[in-house]
């Protein structure tokens, strides 16, 4: 596959103000997990901006609980549960709404400039490549009858981004580099040697201090290092290359990215670009995959691809590279050693984001997660639970002081320090306790698709906590089953029997499902480790009193502990879908009533005008899977294409949320391929336009890597291996005559269904007829 974004055009940016949303979404990202960087392809000018995953406004440690809060939430249930829902969202207003009401943002690390050519030279042939398969971003153009190349890559192996200027001809080349981005918080620049120039930056609010430094390598020429710049004349070629560190891990920055540099320095160019390859092709290269229609389309423009797609044309090839862009994005944002993938994943253009580009966890964060453990990049899951480690303490602290109770709590969103007391003062969204519940079910499902119990052992406490919390916030309502509340359904608004429309509720359906699935896991995994005791004892007690799911008035799956009307029924959260996708509480198998449920309150949150959001559209995708509607799932990834993603290929909110991206891609894995409850099915969602295709190295749970290839939308051949031994079940697809096994594994079938088992590593192949 060639996996290659391409585009005729630099992005018109502005140099000296701020780009609009528009202009800025037409750039590429690169990344290296720690550092990003928006490509914007000018050929006499261009330009970087910049970011660094620990550049946050100001620092943790500040307590915003309000101090109200433990007095008055008993009795804002108490006024809940007796039907006052005005008196209580006013009595939470005033007491439960945190003080200050905003925790930190995510910032920028700003932008720098390059001068390659003369400002009044015309250019021509140009073309700007996104190469997927090698995490490179290619420029070629022609200048005054002469070629040049340029390369842009973001190593994580050396931990620098790269850019590298040539001519294809025997013609030199110049450059010049500008550090300062024209903001008040500069508070240094110093050259360091005489190919290294550092800029040292103080983040707002008593924030981060952090270096920006820059190095250039050239072949031939000379260099000249004056002010805030760094000149290269008449050279064969030139490489230059940026490191960014701030003082969060605790060290010198300035020391960190000198050592760097001059570590890079010292090789050759073509060997570190070589060594960023392999180190990302390491993660890229585990999954291959082809929706087998004519790669012609490949060669046009991705503004050219996607104004066919909005005009009707099919483009299954795009489909598939946004599946791959997706994986990119990934790997490019969230690796061992770095922090979590937030609402732009690493990559922001300004000081204050939308929502501050935090880390919101009432579905955003958790959805940048969803693609990670099936699109085989289960590393990349790791710094989520760094943060939630980080969380811990904050958590515990904000149970304590808001609550009077035991345990770790977190609200919908948090930041860089882990703050866990509620965020704004939005009655819609703010008081909702289920945060570091959701984050935790991660862990599970984490051991769920690797069975690392080691890991799974170090974690046990944190699921622990969680759920020691939960099941002291719990209460017995009138029937005797045990809710939650004061909580919301995020973030929609229900009409009261009374006339009253109210946000805040008691036992919403969406904390009753994830407190299910997080007593499950802490249940299980208490069991694997040898770690069970008086709470996960009583946790078993709880389980049984949790409310059942109901089905409304519509046959749609209840959203409140009563059924009540929506005011708002196109709402773009769909939050009481979560125990049909992300989580296996309703299944066909086990709850074919709910099923029909559930997809009757799809059918009329879309009726309603709901999805008319990247994130949500691609959640919508997902939920048709599990449905087993691969029309319908198809439908919506045309419609996150069509109208929900920017020339870029990024999500489109609006404005730019990196969640409808890794959304889409675990949609469309969802599609082709379901583990649910423990049993795997090929194909269960294939739109009849998805009629040939193949897909490679995608994983289910049980740590099992599954590959295979299908023609007239039947599975013609294929492969399960069982990376640690162990059960393997999957129904048989129809065009599936032989299943054999080269390891010592006993293969039963009952019906279509095929139970495998081997007590080390074995691999199951498929064949139909033809490969007898």
């Amino acid at each position: 596959m060639k996996n290659r974004l391409l585009y005729d055009r630099p992005v018109p940016y502005q140099r000296f103000r701020p780009d609009s949303e528009e202009i800025w979404n037409e750039a590429a990202p690169i990344g290296n997990g720690n550092m990003g960087a928006m490509v914007f392809g000018g050929v006499q000018v261009e330009k970087l901006q910049l970011n660094e995953d620990t550049i946050w406004y100001g620092n943790g440690g500040r307590n915003r609980v309000n101090p109200e809060a433990k007095g008055n939430y008993l009795k804002i249930r108490r006024l809940l549960s007796d039907g006052m829902v005005s008196d209580a969202q006013k009595l939470a207003d005033d007491t439960m709404m945190p003080i200050p009401d905003q925790q930190r943002n995510y910032s920028t690390a700003g932008e720098i400039f390059f001068e390659f050519h003369e400002e009044n030279q015309e250019f021509k042939n140009y073309i700007r490549c996104l190469d997927l398969n090698q995490a490179i971003v290619t420029m070629e153009y022609e200048i005054g009858g002469r070629e040049y190349q340029r390369e842009y890559f973001a190593s994580a192996v050396h931990q620098v981004i790269a850019i590298h200027q040539e001519s294809k001809g025997a013609e030199k080349v110049n450059g010049c580099l500008t550090l300062t981005f024209f903001r008040s918080n500069v508070e240094k620049i110093e050259k360091i040697s005489d190919h290294i120039l550092s800029m040292t930056v103080k983040e707002g609010g008593e924030g981060c201090c952090y270096c920006v430094m820059a190095a250039i390598k050239n072949e031939g020429g000379t260099v000249e290092i004056h002010r805030d710049q760094i000149r290269v004349n008449e050279a064969d070629s030139f490489t230059i290359y940026l490191s960014i560190r701030s003082d969060f891990y605790k060290e010198e920055p300035a020391g960190w990215c000198r050592e760097k540099l001059e570590s890079v320095l010292k090789l050759p160019y073509e060997l570190v670009k070589s060594e960023h390859t392999k180190e990302y092709q390491s993660y890229f290269n585990r999954v291959q995959f082809s929706l087998g229609q004519d790669t012609a389309k490949a060669e046009r423009t991705i503004p050219e691809r996607l104004k066919a797609m909005q005009q009707g044309e099919q483009d299954l090839e795009l489909i598939a590279a946004y599946y791959q862009f997706g994986r990119y994005l990934l790997i490019s944002s969230s690796r061992p050693g770095s922090q979590p993938a937030n609402l732009q994943g690493i990559w922001n253009r300004s000081e204050h984001p939308a929502w501050g580009s935090k880390y919101t966890i009432n579905i955003n964060t958790e959805m940048n997660y969803w693609p990670a453990e099936s699109c085989n990049l289960s590393e990349c899951h790791l710094p989520l639970f760094q943060l939630i480690r980080r969380m811990l303490p904050c958590g515990q602290k904000a149970a304590r002081d808001m609550y009077g109770l035991p345990g770790f709590v977190a609200h919908h969103n948090t930041d860089l320090f882990g703050d866990c007391a509620p965020q704004d003062s939005v009655m819609s969204s703010t008081i909702w306790p289920m945060g570091a519940a959701w984050l935790c079910i991660h862990i599970w499902n984490h051991y769920e698709y690797t069975l690392d119990q080691e890991f799974l052992r170090k974690n046990m406490d944190l699921m622990k906590e969680a759920s020691l919390f939960i099941s002291e916030y719990l209460f017995e309502n009138h029937q005797g089953k045990l809710i939650t509340g004061p909580s919301i359904s995020p973030e929609n608004t229900y009409l009261h029997q009374s006339g009253q429309a109210g946000q805040l509720c008691i036992g919403p359906t969406m904390d009753t499902e994830i407190i299910r699935d997080l007593f499950e896991a802490c249940i299980k995994g208490a069991e694997i480790t040898d770690c069970e005791d008086e709470l996960t004892n009583k946790l078993k007690t709880i389980l049984p009193r949790l409310p059942e799911l109901s089905v409304g008035k519509y046959g749609q799956l209840m959203e409140w502990a009563e059924d009540y009307e929506e005011m708002e029924p196109g709402h773009r959260h769909i939050s009481h879908l979560y125990a049909l996708y992300p989580s296996e509480q309703i299944t066909y198998e086990r709850t074919p009533e709910l099923m029909e449920a559930a997809r009757v309150t799809l059918e009329r949150r879309l009726k309603n005008g709901g999805g008319h959001t990247g994130w949500s559209r691609a959640w919508i995708i997902a939920m048709w899977a599990r449905l087993r509607d691969g029309e319908k799932a198809g439908e919506n990834i045309r419609n996150l294409l069509t109208k929900s993603t920017y020339p870029n290929l990024f999500d489109c909110h609006p404005p730019f949320q990196i969640d409808g991206n890794f959304g889409g891609t675990a949609g469309i894995v969802e599609m082709l391929l379901q583990c649910i409850n423990g049993v795997i099915t090929f194909l269960p969602a294939l739109p009849k336009t998805w009629d040939l295709g193949h897909i490679s190295g995608i994983k289910t749970k049980g740590a099992l890597t599954v590959s295979f290839a299908w023609k007239d939308g039947t599975v013609i051949s294929g492969s399960i291996f069982a990376e640690k031994g162990g059960r393997c079940c999957f129904i048989k697809p129809d065009g599936i005559t032989k299943i054999v096994s080269s390891q010592k594994a006993d293969i039963t079938c009952k019906g279509q269904k095929v139970v495998c088992y081997g007590e080390g590593a074995y691999e199951i192949q498929l064949f139909c007829q033809q490969g007898d």
